[in-house]
């Protein structure tokens, strides 16, 4: 196919000083309650802004103590775990406005390793302090529970058994969702993830991965340039994912 122009990276940062960034998971929550982030001051719970982390850089490992979660503002960041032969399974990836170590609230020690696939930043906030704030304010607890709920309904996503084509077209649907929730382009995305990392999480071998998604730009569900990639046929391919995202 002929290049495609590269996708401006996803960044979730229109926010100030006494503003949320629009695509921050907590920000309608607090909002809804009038609380920004002047309101918030003197409880402590203000984002620490952390990064850049480059790519391969890990942002925590399996095991480290559980302080804070954080909420991706750019870049993307890959969870996974090394089993006891040393082999890495990928647990998922997560967006800018997405959080990371919802995990490791129940044993207060991450239960993975986070590293970043590009040059990420990240807003973090202290969990203590946000547990704190929540029995404040019920919607933003409600809200951490749906994050938590969100995590969960992640894990399990790929976990019957399904074919190549199916999981593909879940994976794609599934990004194309959550990038467009967080108002970014829901055709047009830049994978960050390789092709190996993305047969890891979708339990596939990497050659299957390269296979499939040459079908699905022959058959013109999708176009795809290294890893510039364009959904051209939502409705087939959603029709294609639908068994794996139970619809």
């Amino acid at each position: 196919m002929n290049s495609q122009p590269q996708c401006p990276p996803p960044i979730a940062d229109d926010g100030d000083a006494l503003h949320f960034c629009s695509t921050c998971a907590f920000s309608a929550a607090c909002l809804a309650h009038g609380m920004d982030k002047a309101s918030l001051a003197q409880l402590h719970v203000l984002v620490d802004h952390v990064g850049p982390f480059s790519e391969g850089e890990y942002i925590f490992r399996e095991g480290d103590p559980f302080t804070a979660i954080a909420a991706v503002r750019a870049g993307t960041v890959k969870t996974f775990v090394v089993d006891r032969s040393g082999h890495e399974q990928v647990r998922g990836f997560h967006l800018p406005g997405e959080l990371i170590g919802l995990s490791a609230i129940s044993n207060a020690r991450y239960p993975c390793n986070a590293i970043a696939l590009d040059t990420v930043m990240l807003c973090r906030f202290s969990f203590p302090q946000l547990a704190l704030l929540a029995a404040r304010l019920p919607g933003l607890q409600e809200q951490l529970f749906r994050l938590l709920s969100q995590d969960i309904g992640k894990a399990a996503l790929l976990a019957g058994d399904f074919s190549a084509d199916e999981r593909m077209a879940a994976f794609l649907v599934s990004l194309s969702r959550r990038y467009a929730a967080r108002g970014f382009s829901a055709t047009r995305m830049h994978l960050t993830m390789g092709r190996t990392d993305m047969a890891n999480y979708l339990r596939l071998a990497a050659e299957t991965v390269s296979r499939v998604l040459r079908r699905f730009q022959d058959d013109g569900l999708i176009a795809v340039d290294r890893r510039e990639l364009e959904i051209r046929d939502m409705d087939r391919l959603q029709a294609l994912a639908r068994a794996v995202l139970r619809e």
